[in-house]
C-alpha cells in the first residue's frame, strides 16, 4: 500500500471522504482536471522515512553500532542502497498518488493508493493564501502554497509547486473566493500591488539590539551557567543550563533577523501583502476586514528613536506581525489601511485613578490607560514596554466587568472586551462607576457598529 502523506489540513478545513482507489479528474474541475505537485516533491517526502530510520538508530544506541560493525563492507553498501531505494519509492508513490483540482466552489486534494482520501477546502472559507519559499526550494525554483481557512489553527499546504504555478494558483483561488467566474478568475491573474513600507536591515538589526527581551536573555545566558557551575562545580551542568539560554537569545535576535529581513508591506485588492525572510522567503496576506485587534508595541529603548512594532490578531490565522519596526508615522499609515477611518493620533488616553489604583498595582498602575473613540476601543498597559491594543467596535464579541475583593475595596474594576480571535483586551483599574457605565456603553457601540460594518469580502 502506498503511504498517505499528511497533505490535507486539519479537521475543520473541509470534509475528508474515504473512497475507492482510482484516478481521473474530479467533477467540476478546471480545464486541466486534476494536477500533480512538482516533481521535486518526492525528495521532500523521502525525508519522513529517513528521519524515522535515524530515530530508531539513535534510540538503539550501542546495539545499532554493534550490528553495523558486524556487517561486511559489501552488506553495508547493499543495505545503504536498499534504504535509498525504499526511501525513493516512498517519496515517488506519495507524490504519484497525490492530486489536486480547483472547482467553482472548492479546492480538492486527493491522496492514497488503496485508501483514497479527499480533502474539500471551500473557497468561501479562505482567509489567506500565502506563498512560501524555503531556501532549498528557492534554489530549485519551487514554492509552497499555504492556505488559511476559517475555523482552523493550522494551515493547509500544497508543497511543492513551480514558482509561477504557485503564484498563478494563488491568484486563481483568491479570484474564485471573491466570486469571479472560473474563466475570469484565470484571466485576472495576480492582483496589482503598491508598496507601503519597507524595513531596512540596518533598522531591524538596531531594533533587536535595543530590545530589552534580547538583553535580558543575553544577561541570563551569561549569569545562569556561571551560577550553576559555582554551586555544582560541574561544567556539564553549566553547559546544560547554557543551551536553552542560547536558544532564547538566538530566537530573539538572529532568528528574528533572518525571519523579518527585508520586510515589505504592500497594498493590493486582496489585502495587505507581507514579503520577508533572508533564507526562507515568505509571502503572506493579511485578509481584508478580518483583523480583530491591532497592538502597538513600544519598547523603552525604542521611544527615543520614535520606533514602534505593530502586531495583529486575525481570527483563524497565525499571522501576528504587520510591521516589525518602523517610525510611528509610517506604522500608523499602515495601520490606517487595516482600520479604515481610524486616526490613532487622535486617541485621547485617560490614566487609571491614582486613589485606588496605586494600592492595587503599586508603581506600575501609571502604565494603564484607556481611550474610546467612535470607531475603536483602545487599552494601554506597561511602563518599560508599552503596549496599546486597539479593537474596532464591530469586532467585539462580548463585554465583561470583573472586580476582585481587593479592587472592590479600593473602588476600581476591570472592563474586558472579547474578540473573534479568542483574545481579550482589558482596560484595567478604572473607577467602579466609570467601569459600569463603560460596560453598557461599549455593548451598545458594538451592536450598532456590527449592524453598519462592511462585509468581509475579497477584492472589494
Amino acid at each position: 500500500m502506498a503511504p498517505e502523506p499528511a497533505v490535507p489540513g486539519p479537521a475543520g478545513s473541509g470534509l475528508v471522504e474515504p473512497g475507492p482507489a482510482g484516478g481521473g479528474a474530479g467533477e467540476g474541475a478546471g480545464p486541466g482536471g486534476e494536477r500533480r505537485l512538482h516533481p521535486f516533491t518526492p525528495l521532500r517526502r523521502a525525508w519522513v522515512p529517513i528521519a524515522a530510520t535515524l530515530g530508531v538508530i539513535v534510540q538503539q544506541g550501542d546495539r545499532a553500532g554493534e550490528w553495523i560493525a558486524d556487517l561486511s563492507a559489501l552488506l553495508r553498501v547493499l543495505t545503504l542502497l536498499a534504504l535509498v531505494l525504499v526511501f525513493g519509492v516512498y517519496g515517488f508513490l506519495s507524490w504519484w498518488f497525490t492530486h489536486f483540482s480547483v472547482t467553482d466552489t472548492e479546492l480538492r486534494i486527493r491522496t492514497g493508493l488503496l485508501f483514497r482520501r479527499t480533502a474539500h477546502i471551500r473557497l468561501d472559507r479562505l482567509q489567506a493564501v500565502d506563498v512560501t519559499r524555503p531556501l532549498l526550494a528557492r534554489l530549485t525554483g519551487v514554492a509552497s502554497l499555504r492556505l488559511d481557512v476559517i475555523g482552523t489553527d493550522d494551515k493547509d499546504e500544497l508543497a511543492f509547486l513551480g514558482e509561477k504555478e504557485a503564484v498563478a494558483l494563488r491568484a486563481e483561488l483568491l479570484a474564485r473566493a471573491a466570486g469571479f467566474a472560473p474563466e475570469e478568475a484565470v484571466r485576472l491573474g495576480q492582483a496589482p500591488e503598491r508598496e507601503l513600507l519597507r524595513v531596512l536591515p540596518r533598522d531591524l538589526a538596531v531594533s533587536l539590539l535595543l530590545s530589552l527581551s534580547v538583553l535580558a536573555a543575553l544577561a541570563g545566558g551569561i549569569a545562569a551557567p556561571v551560577f550553576v557551575w559555582w554551586i555544582s562545580s560541574s561544567p556539564w551542568a553549566a553547559v546544560v543550563a547554557l543551551l536553552p539560554m542560547l536558544g532564547a537569545v538566538w530566537a530573539g535576535s538572529a532568528g528574528r533577523f533572518l525571519t523579518e529581513y527585508d520586510w515589505t508591506v504592500a497594498e493590493s485588492p486582496d489585502g495587505l501583502r507581507l514579503d520577508h525572510g533572508l533564507l526562507d522567503r515568505a509571502h503572506e496576506t493579511v485578509p481584508p476586514g478580518r483583523v480583530q485587534t491591532v497592538r502597538i508595541v513600544e519598547p523603552l529603548l525604542w521611544r527615543r528613536r520614535g520606533w514602534v512594532r505593530v502586531e495583529l490578531a486575525v481570527a483563524g490565522t497565525k499571522n501576528d506581525v504587520l510591521v516589525p519596526v518602523a517610525s510611528r508615522e509610517a506604522a500608523y499609515a499602515v495601520v490606517a489601511r487595516v482600520l479604515p477611518g481610524v486616526d490613532l493620533t487622535a486617541l485621547e488616553f485617560t490614566g487609571a485613578p491614582a486613589a485606588g489604583s496605586r494600592w492595587v498595582v503599586p508603581v506600575w498602575w501609571k502604565g494603564y490607560a484607556l481611550a474610546v473613540s467612535p470607531e475603536v476601543f483602545a487599552a494601554r498597559r506597561g511602563r518599560l514596554c508599552r503596549r496599546t491594543e486597539i479593537v474596532p467596535h464591530a469586532k467585539v464579541q462580548s463585554v465583561r466587568l470583573s472586580q476582585g475583593p481587593w479592587e472592590r475595596a479600593r473602588g476600581v474594576a476591570d472592563v474586558r472586551v472579547d474578540t473573534g480571535a479568542n483574545g481579550t483586551v482589558t482596560a484595567r483599574l478604572r473607577a467602579a462607576a466609570e467601569a459600569a457605565e463603560l460596560l453598557y456603553a461599549q455593548a451598545a457601540r458594538s451592536r450598532t457598529s456590527r449592524a453598519s460594518a462592511r462585509p468581509d469580502r475579497w477584492m472589494t
